[in-house]
């Protein structure tokens, strides 16, 4: 949910971009259409059965550069905010410093790969989430 979260703060400049811990930790984001792709194609392949996969894009980036990256996109005067996790969850709570799917397994068996970049990805949120796009229209 951290796309749309940062989205709606640029578009919408009523609030700041909440990056929680030092903002260092990285994901990396899959396009929803990219997924579903995947998805129909180990439906239909044999081998797939009973297989666990990763499947996502291995486009890496952290938490703040991506904050960044849409308050560029959006031409936000938002700002930047770092919130420390020990305001915004329980004790005890542990984030992940990096997570990157190994999407070579399902590669190898129905050729996937991520079609849509990060940048395509802000790119689509941005314009439906500022009306400028239907979400049908970005398939």
């Amino acid at each position: 949910m951290v796309i749309p979260t940062f989205v709606r703060a640029g578009i919408v400049r009523t609030s700041d971009y909440s990056v929680y811990g030092d903002g260092k930790q990285s994901r990396c984001f899959g396009y929803v259409g990219d997924i579903v792709g995947a998805l129909i194609k180990l439906m239909d392949h044999k081998d797939a059965v009973g297989n666990v996969f990763n499947i996502g894009s291995n486009e890496e980036i952290s938490i703040l550069q991506l904050a960044q990256r849409v308050k560029d996109l959006t031409q936000s005067e938002s700002e930047i905010v770092f919130v420390p996790y020990d305001e915004a969850y329980e004790e005890g709570f542990e984030d992940m410093p990096r997570r990157i799917p190994d999407i070579t397994k399902i590669h190898n068996l129905v050729g996937f790969q991520p079609q849509m970049s990060l940048d395509g990805i802000l790119e689509t949120v941005i314009d439906y989430q500022s009306g400028r796009r239907s979400a049908s229209a970005s398939d």
